[in-house]
């Protein structure tokens, strides 16, 4: 949309790639100043991607870059005021928002398993749903009678599995491969130094937020599924790494980053309850960052494939959200309406994000977003 060659493609995936490593290092890394230090990876923000690609066709690079740093500067700013909103997310929140996430991304899943862009004549092709069907089936057949280290891997299994049965069917390319570099080393403003406009900071500052309510909600099932209290002080150390993890990815012209609310389907698939395997992972993405040739043959999974594992994982965030509704009193009339409302309006408002189309567009922003009014 902005019109990047293929050098600067490529540059902007494989530092996209090596960010999400060292993001997530900054949020397992626990110490005083920041870091969660739960098993978790981070990624872009998916919801910051549109407003980006405004800034940059009405302004310029530069000013998308500097609004991300400003809004990474005020999320660590605000992280220690805002980690004390922990009172208003008990479990019948908190277990809504959960199941509003998985639900909310369900779509998403269908969407790359028929091929990705739903106006392609190629979407809903055979192919694509035997391939993405056929990744469906593996991981949940490793999770139901794979034992030990292969049950872990299911999911990574599954994408290796469809990605070779698509390459039989014609559906995979090397190109990517090909033509990509041996190596590079990240390079600070390498679209040109950042500019500041009012109007795009609070555009971002704005996203920032929305990100840090899922954020919270992501941290309370990682903390649920660990039998882990999560306090206000992890709750500002988590809100600190992903504002320095923002800084970092305006420094290095990529995206601002967030903690993946995939991380609850993972580890649920997994069984995963150490750091010690996302240590590896995050080195495991920052060597791939340096290497452009290895990273390139993440971007040859088929969407159809990636969908099938997306399906699993989705769905799976949506039934630990239950599951922590079990802790509810459903007894209480309150707590139905509760659940009821916030479920109810944020499904509503994400297939329908139109309803508030005549809103000004600082609101859309906000109330736009399904997960942000569930968690209202």
């Amino acid at each position: 949309a902005l019109k990047f060659n293929s050098t600067q493609m490529t540059y902007l995936v494989s530092i996209d790639i090596f960010m999400c490593g060292l993001a997530t290092a900054l949020q397992l890394l626990r110490n005083r100043y920041f870091g969660i230090g739960l098993p978790v990876v981070l990624g872009c923000a998916i919801q910051a991607v549109a407003p980006l690609q405004m800034i940059g066709k009405k302004f310029t690079i530069g000013t998308m870059y500097g609004a991300i740093i400003v809004a990474g500067i005020f999320v660590f700013l605000v992280a220690g005021y805002f980690s004390k909103i922990k009172k208003l997310f008990p479990p019948v929140v908190t277990g809504s928002l959960i199941t509003v996430i998985g639900l909310s991304l369900i779509p998403v899943s269908i969407q790359n398993l028929g091929g990705g862009n739903s106006a392609a004549k190629s979407f809903g092709d055979p192919k694509n749903l035997l391939t993405g069907f056929i990744t469906v089936t593996i991981i949940l057949a490793l999770q139901v009678w794979g034992k030990g280290f292969i049950k872990s891997i299911a999911v990574l299994v599954g994408l290796i599995a469809g990605t070779l049965i698509a390459s039989m069917l014609g559906m995979v390319s090397l190109t990517p491969v090909a033509q990509a570099s041996w190596f590079h080393l990240p390079q600070p403003f390498y679209f040109g130094m950042p500019q500041f406009e009012w109007s795009s900071s609070l555009t971002m500052i704005i996203i920032a937020l929305v990100s840090m309510v899922e954020s919270t909600g992501v941290f309370f099932a990682i903390g649920d599924l660990l039998h882990k209290d999560i306090s206000s002080d992890d709750l500002k150390k988590g809100y600190r790494a992903e504002g320095l993890a923002q800084i970092l990815g305006g420094v290095f012209n990529t995206f601002p980053y967030t903690t993946f609310s995939q991380n609850v389907g993972l580890l649920e698939l997994s069984g995963i309850t150490t750091k010690r395997p996302i240590y590896w992972a995050s080195g495991f993405l920052m060597l791939m960052g340096l290497l452009p040739k290895f990273g390139a043959l993440v971007t040859i999974i088929p969407d159809s494939v990636l969908g099938g594992a997306m399906l699993v994982m989705f769905t799976m965030i949506a039934v630990q959200g239950m599951r922590m509704l079990k802790r509810v009193d459903f007894d209480d009339t309150r707590n139905i309406l509760i659940v009821a409302i916030s479920i109810g309006l944020g499904l509503g408002v994400t297939v329908y994000p139109q309803v508030f189309q005549s809103l000004p567009e600082t609101v859309q922003l906000f109330l736009g977003n399904g997960i942000v009014v569930a968690s209202l």
